[in-house]
């Protein structure tokens, strides 16, 4: 539905391929690419072309391979940011973004953003002016106008306020589904209710590792100012392109500390005050800041989900503990019905209170008996 719409106003490249076999393989060759202006291009290309356009290696492009299982990641290169989390798998440059398989259900919504969020203010400003004035577009006006960050973080933003939206979503539904369950399950202890609070424990373990690696990345980009450094796309490309003089390294070249001196330091930041801008990562910081505090968030809530879950199960252990015992003194007491009657009276009055769905499929060996609880144990004394 909204592919459709979409894919009306964006022209493909390359023909679509043929045959079931062909599509398996053009499937895994398409792209969709936007330009500084959010028009976007379907592109069915090889990797070499890939990488040739972006002018990444490789081990780069093989991070985004669908059919390879890669950690999250946020890499910055010299020329492009290759962006991998989760189902959104996409390089980004200072004038581009390249999105892998646009045609997939969860990655639809981030074309659209990408195609409303990226154009400049003034492009939005010059199509409200044309007559364009509904809401929508007064809207996007207002967002671009507010928007003055370079293309690359305006980029980063979308694709990491999906993510943090998507497991933030996911995270809600478990939480919808298990913290019925688990009350269930406290109220009513059966063989369903264990193996529904089973099922949706497993989910939260594999959803909790899915969130805890992209807050693991996150944190470790946010620790490393170099690293961030590495993600201005456009100020290394306005200093390589407008160097003070010709004895001045590129501008926007981060900081190494074998190769800076205190003079180069010092030429590095005087050529960065004449072009207007500070050698800081300032406003990349509080764009990360922003998103790992949303994630943590995600990741509190499965902590908390299992700590209750915890709690639950602590809550079952006791209460199996306690019919444990009470088996045993059962089964002591059939051993020695001269000395015990009185205490197979007493034990007799407690079975009547118990559960049936505690004793059902359970088995349990006295000595040389085995016995199949499946109705009240005095049965078979």
């Amino acid at each position: 539905m909204a592919w459709d719409a979409a894919a009306a106003a964006v022209p493909v490249v390359v023909a679509e391929a043929q045959g079931g076999v062909k599509k398996a393989a053009a499937a895994a060759r398409n792209w969709i690419l936007f330009d500084s202006n959010g028009e976007g291009t379907i592109l069915d290309v090889d990797k070499y072309a890939i990488m040739h356009r972006v002018e990444i290696n490789a081990r780069d492009l093989r991070i985004l391979d669908p059919l390879l299982s890669y950690p999250s990641a946020i890499l910055g290169r010299e020329t492009a940011i290759v962006l991998n989390l989760e189902h959104i798998k996409a390089i980004i440059t200072a004038e581009e973004v390249l999105l892998r398989d646009p045609t997939d259900e969860n990655v639809v919504p981030i074309v659209e953003e990408l195609r409303r969020r990226l154009p400049p203010a003034s492009i939005l400003q010059q199509g409200q002016g044309e007559g364009k004035e509904n809401l929508t577009s007064q809207n996007d006006a207002e967002a671009g106008e507010e928007d003055e960050s370079p293309f690359e973080f305006r980029a980063l933003e979308v694709c990491l306020e999906a993510i943090c939206s998507f497991l933030d979503a996911r995270t809600t539904e478990l939480e919808t589904a298990a913290y019925p369950a688990l009350d269930e399950l406290t109220s009513k202890i059966s063989s369903r209710n264990l193996d529904r609070v089973r099922k949706l424990k497993s989910a939260m373990t594999r959803l909790t590792a899915r969130v805890q690696k992209v807050r693991d990345e996150l944190e470790q980009l946010l620790d490393d100012d170099d690293d961030m450094a590495d993600l201005y796309l456009t100020r290394k490309m306005t200093g390589a392109s407008s160097p003070v003089s010709g004895s001045v390294a590129p501008i926007w070249l981060p900081t190494s500390p074998t190769i800076g001196s205190k003079i180069s330091r010092a030429s590095r930041a005087s050529a960065a005050t004449i072009h207007g801008n500070e050698n800081d990562v300032e406003e990349l910081e509080m764009l990360l800041e922003a998103y790992f505090m949303q994630i943590d968030g995600t990741l509190n809530k499965l902590n908390t989900l299992r700590e209750y879950i915890d709690d639950t199960e602590d809550y079952i252990n006791i209460q199996d503990e306690h019919i444990m015992n009470s088996w045993q003194i059962l089964a002591n007491a059939a051993r020695q019905p001269s000395k015990s009657i009185d205490s197979v009276g007493a034990i007799l009055k407690f079975w009547d209170s118990v559960p049936l769905d505690l004793l059902i499929g359970r088995r349990y060996i006295w000595n040389e008996y085995t016995i199949l609880m499946e109705s009240r144990p005095w049965i078979y004394l």
